[in-house]
């Protein structure tokens, strides 16, 4: 039987696109389905992703069933850049066939647009899904994070892809922090000393939201070297905020300021939602805000998803700051386990700080290339 592609062209078609991977790996206790508001809100022009972007979502279908799955995005930017095409969302079962119509489905439409090559998996930022898990299969995913079957890997290479980069993610009981804490502390109070920094105490839900804007600011100023990062205009920033930052925890924040109270550095991290979201199945209604609500107000493991600092203040002490003010509050908040944001592997300054607190890389993860 032949494998027909589908452009996801309506609603329908979008839920087929959405809920595949909740068929894929409904027996697998590792994967961590996304909630569907969440990915409709991603995949549709509520996200300004699209209105500087190219987009094409499609469906493979064999005998009258999804089989697999595929975005292809054409960010302006990035085709002024570099001329690629990147792909995302891809899921697909473990057949050669369906994982090569998929990518040359999205190949076949970039064409049109003059495109040399394509990559992924990434999204639209680095706040989308990204990267093939090639190690750590037996580890649960983050809320934040893609998990796939080990087959993934050797399809790509298959189909002539070799890789971009890899990022690593970290995992680690911080019971080794606490013969750290007083060199720490002695540490932090010399670094506010000779910097003029300050941890800027959050003591709000509305002062949370204040530092939104300049934490996205950071951001793009300290990610701007990364594998596939571009800078995130105001219409995204407003939109991430929306979506981030109206639930966050004071308690998992860090915000580091200068002697003009100038935001220089800051760190969000979550409680893990991973269990709540599998027990959820991406649904909020009836009951998954329950598991959510449960989760994020009782929880021993606690999700790091961003750590920026502005370049001029990155040899600063800045970002040791940033650790002390993290690490403190989870042992005052009783957080046992910690799993850290994806990073690429020649991060030396991330390595370095973590490697001191015996948080140790548990899974590594690949985004693919080749030329078209």
């Amino acid at each position: 039987m032949s494998i027909e592609l589908k452009e996801v062209k309506n609603k329908q078609t979008l839920l087929k696109f959405i809920r595949f991977p909740y068929t894929l790996y409904k027996n697998c206790t590792y994967y961590v389905p996304p909630l569907i508001k969440f990915e409709i809100s991603s995949l549709t022009p509520k996200n300004p992703a699209f209105e500087i972007s190219k987009v094409k979502l499609f469906l493979a279908i064999k005998n009258d069933e999804v089989v697999g799955r595929i975005a292809g995005i054409i960010l302006d930017a990035e085709k002024k850049d570099k001329n690629l095409v990147r792909f995302g969302w891809i899921d697909f079962i473990d057949d050669q066939n369906v994982s090569a119509a998929l990518i040359n489905a999205v190949i076949d439409w970039a064409k049109n647009y003059g495109i040399s090559g394509i990559h992924g998996p990434l999204g639209f930022t680095d706040l989308d899904f990204q990267g093939t898990l090639i190690e750590g299969f037996d580890e649960l995913a983050t809320q934040a994070t893609i998990y796939n079957y080990p087959y993934y890997q050797s399809h790509f290479e298959i189909m002539g892809f070799n890789k971009a980069c890899d990022w690593l993610e970290r995992r680690g009981h911080l019971s080794g922090i606490s013969k750290h804490r007083k060199k720490m502390t002695r540490v932090s109070s010399l670094i506010k000393t000779r910097f003029k920094l300050e941890i800027k105490k959050i003591t709000s839900k509305a002062e949370v939201k204040k530092y939104a804007k300049p934490a996205f600011e950071i951001m793009n100023e300290s990610f701007k070297d990364l594998y596939g990062f571009y800078k995130l205009n105001e219409q995204q920033i407003d939109y991430y905020t929306n979506l981030y930052f109206g639930f966050v925890k004071k308690e998992f924040i860090a915000v580091i300021v200068n002697e003009k109270n100038e935001m220089v550095a800051g760190a969000l991290s979550l409680p893990s939602l991973s269990k709540a979201l599998q027990k959820a199945h991406g649904n909020l209604y009836p009951f998954g805000f329950l598991h959510l609500i449960k989760a994020f107000q009782n929880n021993e493991t606690i999700d790091v998803l961003l750590i920026g600092v502005t370049p001029k203040y990155q040899n600063s002490g800045a970002t040791q700051l940033i650790f002390f003010e993290l690490l403190s509050n989870f042992i005052k908040n009783k957080v046992v386990m910690v799993n850290t944001s994806i990073q690429l592997e020649d991060n030396l300054k991330a390595t370095n700080q973590w490697n001191k607190f015996g948080i140790e890389v548990a899974i590594r993860r690949r985004c693919f290339i080749k030329l078209i």
